[in-house]
C-alpha cells in the first residue's frame, strides 16, 4: 500500500484534493481532501475517508448520517496532486441534504437541486445551525439577522456573547426554568456564530470535551496551568 500512497506528489502539500463521482452517472458529487492516513483508510477499507480541515481530523463519510461512500475506482491526475474518486453514494452526499454539492448556479445564485433529506436528521441541531450560520456568510444583511451580526464584526459578535451570558445568569439567579433554557439557547446561538465567523467547527469544541473526560477534572486544570 505505501507504494500506491506514494505515487502521490506529497512535496505540495499534505493535503491530497479528491473529487468525488457518481459511479453511475458520473455526476460530481463533492470535492475533499486527504492526507496520508485518509488515503490509507480509504484504499484499505474501500470506504471514503477524507480530512476535514474544519474539523481537524479524519472523518469516515457518513460517520454520523450512515450516508457513506464505497469507493469503486482511484484515479490520479497528470501532476500526482489530485485524486478523482468513483464512488456508490448511500443516501445523499452533501450536508445541506442535497445529492450533490454542486447545486448553485454561480452568476444567478440559483438552487437547481431539491433538499432530499433533513440536515438536521443526518447531523444533529447544533451541526445543522453552525452550517446555517456559514452559509448566512454571504447572505443580504438585510434580510437575515445572522449576516448583518456578521457583517458588524468582532466587538459586536462577542458584545452579544457577554449579553447573553449575561441574560442566562440573570435567568438562574431568578431560578426560572424556562427562562433558563431560552437564554442558553440564545447563548449557544451566538457562540455559534462567533465560531463560525472563526471557522472553528463545534466538532473540535466535542473533541476537547472528548479529551477532558478522559481526564480528572483536576487533573485537566493541572495540565492548562504548567
Amino acid at each position: 500500500m505505501q507504494e500506491i500512497v506514494n505515487r502521490v506528489d506529497w512535496q505540495k502539500s499534505d493535503l491530497l484534493p479528491v473529487i468525488v463521482q457518481d459511479i453511475e452517472n458520473n455526476e460530481v458529487l463533492m470535492m475533499a481532501y486527504m492526507n496520508k492516513e485518509a488515503l490509507e483508510l480509504s484504499l484499505s477499507t474501500k470506504i471514503a475517508h477524507y480530512f476535514s480541515r474544519s474539523k481537524q481530523r479524519i472523518w469516515k463519510k457518513g460517520e454520523s448520517s450512515g450516508h457513506i461512500q464505497k469507493i469503486h475506482s482511484f484515479n490520479i491526475d497528470c501532476d500526482s496532486d489530485t485524486l478523482l474518486v468513483k464512488v456508490t453514494q448511500e443516501g445523499v452526499a452533501c450536508h445541506t441534504g442535497r445529492r450533490s454539492c454542486f447545486f448553485t448556479e454561480l452568476e444567478s445564485g440559483e438552487v437547481n437541486s431539491e433538499v432530499q433529506v433533513s440536515s438536521e436528521t443526518l447531523y444533529g441541531v447544533i451541526d445543522t445551525l453552525y452550517h446555517t450560520i456559514q452559509e448566512r456568510k454571504s447572505a443580504d444583511p438585510e434580510s437575515s439577522w445572522t449576516a448583518k451580526l456578521l457583517t458588524k464584526g468582532e466587538n459586536t459578535i462577542l458584545k452579544k456573547v457577554v449579553e447573553e451570558a449575561g441574560e442566562f445568569s440573570f435567568a438562574y439567579k431568578d431560578d426560572d426554568e424556562s427562562e433558563m433554557i431560552y437564554e442558553a439557547a440564545d447563548l449557544t446561538y451566538h457562540m455559534l456564530v462567533a465560531l463560525a465567523a472563526k471557522n472553528i467547527s463545534p466538532d473540535r469544541i466535542k473533541q476537547e470535551l472528548a479529551r477532558r473526560f478522559k481526564m480528572s477534572g483536576i487533573s485537566e486544570k493541572n495540565s492548562r496551568n504548567k
